[in-house]
């Protein structure tokens, strides 16, 4: 280095120093400018709205001649990515469009009008089904027919008599009057039933809240069956065979001649005969001989159903009238002609042991047994019933005259 003498020998004191100084100098405010630059930057950044570059669009004669190059491989990625991003935005515009265009189907079922048909489930089923796997692979089969009892635990050993004369072919389900339903898993058929439990409830109650047309759409038969029926001489494959053999839509296995309360002579079993659909009552109980209970006629205790006539029946039974009588009076007015296809199985029957389960579940008043204030109700909703009817169709045919 230089020391100063030499620098003065040289005529270069006073500028020599200061230039020497402006060196040391240099860095430090090169430092400080950049770091003001970048805070400045950073604060003017901040002010302004964000802006995207992919809808910056300038001139290109505002822009400086130069190529940007990109290896081979990073092309692809921007073109790739430049693809997604447009399908992505077409999609979602798609979308948007189709959202926009309202759907309004009046065919499809009420209160589903704004879906489009083809993600409508208006029916269902008791199909059990698993937690995993794939849904396609979980009904190894479907049981094309239904049986359900309403069912008190004391009742167990008929109502397991009974399930064994029905085949894999059939859902079981069991409708609980008296709350109790995990005991029933002593019997292995119970573990794969359809369980209901409602206390002090009684079929037509279950019927109504539970087996609505469009959930058992996909059984062809729906058998509904009280306790306390003894089924030895039953089968109930050979039954549904005879039932279509002489096309009826609404039927019940006869009724041997032993059976407690046995009132209709419709009902009861003849040995000469596979099917009866009408029969000779007392004098004066049948003005019209095709109507009931000469014809056209079940109880109630055990009927079957075909799909069509119990989508019919269902909307016929009525929510507060929950025992179901005078019902059986009434089924001919869900199938056309009804003299012919409602009648009773012979060659299949059962036998009604008159057990009052059901009736022990009411209530005493008024010094009266349980059961008898049941039975009085009975009488009442058969009158009431018999009323409605009356009354809908006295205001429906007067529509029809204005």
């Amino acid at each position: 280095m230089l020391s100063q003498k030499t620098l003065h020998k040289m005529g270069l004191g006073p500028f020599a120093r200061s230039a020497v100084k402006k060196n040391m100098n240099d860095p430090m405010r090169s430092v400080i400018a950049i770091f003001v630059g970048i805070v400045f930057g950073f604060f003017i950044g901040k002010s302004f709205p964000s802006l995207s570059v992919t809808k910056l669009s300038l001139p290109t004669s505002l822009l400086p001649g130069f190529e940007v190059k990109c290896p081979k491989n990073e092309v692809g990625v921007l073109n790739q990515t430049s693809s997604i991003s447009s399908v992505t935005n077409e999609g979602r515009n798609t979308s948007t469009n189709q959202a926009q265009a309202s759907i309004w189907v009046p065919t499809n079922p009420r209160g589903a009008e704004r879906l489009p048909p083809g993600i409508v489930a208006a029916e269902s089923d008791f199909y059990l089904r698993r937690l995993w796997g794939k849904p396609s692979e979980d009904l190894i089969s479907k049981p094309r027919y239904l049986v359900t009892f309403t069912v008190g635990y004391k009742q167990r050993q008929n109502i397991d008599a009974a399930i064994r004369k029905f085949s894999g072919n059939f859902t079981i389900m069991l409708f609980h009057y008296d709350g109790r339903t995990t005991e029933w898993d002593e019997y292995e058929w119970s573990k794969t039933a359809i369980h209901v439990s409602v206390p002090k409830q009684t079929k037509w109650w279950y019927a109504k809240r539970f087996l609505h047309p469009n959930i058992v759409a996909p059984y062809d038969y729906i058998f509904m069956w009280d306790e306390d029926l003894g089924v030895e001489h039953f089968n109930a494959e050979e039954y549904l065979r005879l039932v279509r053999k002489h096309g009826l839509e609404i039927s019940q296995p006869g009724l041997d001649p032993s059976s407690r309360g046995l009132t209709w002579r419709m009902t009861k079993r003849r040995a000469d005969q596979e099917v009866h659909k009408e029969t000779e009552e007392r004098p004066g109980w049948c003005p019209d001989p095709h109507q009931p209970p000469c014809a056209a006629f079940v109880e109630i205790m055990a009927p079957v159903f075909s799909r069509d006539a119990w989508r019919c029946v269902w909307h016929m039974i009525q929510n507060d009238l929950v025992h179901g009588w005078g019902l059986d009076f009434a089924l001919r007015k869900c199938v056309e002609p009804a003299h012919e296809k409602i009648g009773v199985v012979d060659s299949q029957w059962i036998v009604h042991q008159g057990v009052p389960s059901l009736g022990n579940q009411g209530e005493a008043s008024e010094g009266k047994a349980p059961w008898q204030g049941v039975r009085q109700r009975c009488r009442k909703e058969w009158d009431m019933f018999k009323k409605r009817i009356a009354a809908a169709e006295e205001a429906y045919f007067k529509t029809k005259t204005n």
